[in-house]
């Protein structure tokens, strides 16, 4: 089955026999020098100068550790135009007062009322980056800049944009960001990282979840070691994982990303569909994963199972409130310009078959190839 979903990803054949090896002691030499490497490499791809922690848990679990710990004497506010954004609220609704700013999904933050939020005493302001249920790309730089404004923390949510998109945690001010192990960085689930400056302890909270207190994690961290027993296959994974980007270079990565995400934009919109979201210039489309809305004369169901059953490709439905109204294709991870060809020309085949679009493949082509 190929895997073309906002995550898990495909993982390369490297990363799976990263995983087969033999059990280390996770308070060895051994998995200091795993943590040592993966530690420097994500602050190269969060673009921070800070420090990084390592949990072995979802993406949601580095989520609700950094709103846990940095909750004392938090107002948080936040900005939801998508499920994600909606998780952060429900999360921070159990450790702190919220203002939870709702925004019709696929439409962009109104940022006067994050104005106004600030100004009424909100001092945590947490976000999505990169909204995969919505297949948007939301402006981190202008919402970090307006809280450093106030005087506010920011929480960032860049599970399904760090290593494939932007993310300048230092240069734009953002003071904590999380990213999952299976989504852009290619590798399994399993590990969620949150990367911290120095002025979010401020606002640590020692009543946080015993096993997501980030404290925990900074003091072990300083040993090159985690708190608690790790899921050391999936360490070895990850190591794997980021030596790939490495090697092919962050810079190039990010570039791929946004070329295989705007090869399947431009063919949807050749071929005569429509894109969900309406970023209307103050916020833009995703760059790991693209929202389409369903035709008419198809159900999402049917189409999703077409693709599924007739050519081994899985893509994803909508969530919630959009749930049979669009579709969704992943560009992250080590997906190339094969899988996308081959995915935008299984949905061609069965698209074009009840004459409800016209061969765009070429557009893609051609954009993919230069």
């Amino acid at each position: 089955m190929l895997l073309m979903i906002p995550g898990p990803v495909q993982v390369h054949e490297r990363i799976i026999r990263a995983m087969c090896r033999q059990m280390i002691g996770h308070r060895s030499e051994e998995f200091g020098e795993i943590m040592r490497f993966c530690t420097e490499t994500m602050k190269e791809i969060f673009g921070t100068k800070g420090e990084v922690f390592m949990i072995s848990g979802s993406g949601t679990a580095g989520v609700e550790a950094a709103i846990a710990s940095f909750s004392k004497g938090a107002r948080f506010v936040t900005l939801e135009n998508g499920k994600f954004g909606e998780r952060l609220g429900e999360i921070a609704e159990r450790y702190a007062e919220v203002e939870r700013l709702s925004f019709e999904w696929g439409k962009p933050f109104d940022l006067e009322k994050l104005k106004e939020a600030l100004e009424k005493g909100a001092n945590v302001v947490a976000f999505v980056h990169n909204e995969t249920s919505t297949g948007m790309l939301n402006p981190a730089e202008e919402v970090a800049k307006i809280a450093k404004k106030f005087g506010a923390l920011t929480i960032m949510d860049a599970i399904t944009s760090a290593g494939g998109d932007y993310v300048k945690m230092d240069e734009w001010g953002i003071d904590v960001a999380i990213v999952g192990s299976q989504k852009c960085l290619g590798a399994p689930p399993g590990i969620a990282i949150v990367a911290v400056n120095e002025r979010a302890w401020d606002f640590y909270n020692p009543k946080c979840p015993y096993y997501l207190d980030l404290k925990a994690y900074r003091k072990k961290s300083a040993e090159l070691q985690t708190p608690y027993t790790p899921a050391i296959p999936l360490f070895f994974a990850l190591e794997e994982a980021l030596k790939i980007v490495k090697e092919e270079g962050l810079e190039k990565r990010i570039t791929r990303h946004r070329k295989l995400s705007r090869a399947v934009r431009e063919w949807a919109l050749s071929a005569g569909l429509k894109l969900f979201p309406e970023p209307d210039g103050k916020a833009d489309y995703s760059n790991t994963v693209t929202a389409i809305r369903v035709p008419s004369g198809i159900t999402e169901k049917e189409l999703r199972d077409s693709l599924r059953k007739e050519y081994g490709i899985l893509v994803s439905g909508g969530q919630d409130r959009v749930k049979g109204k669009i579709f969704r294709i992943g560009t992250m991870g080590n997906v190339g310009k094969f899988e996308v060809i081959a995915t935008l020309s299984a949905l061609e085949d069965i698209l074009m078959r009840k004459k409800l679009i016209v061969s765009a493949i070429e557009k893609a082509m051609r954009i993919l190839g230069d």
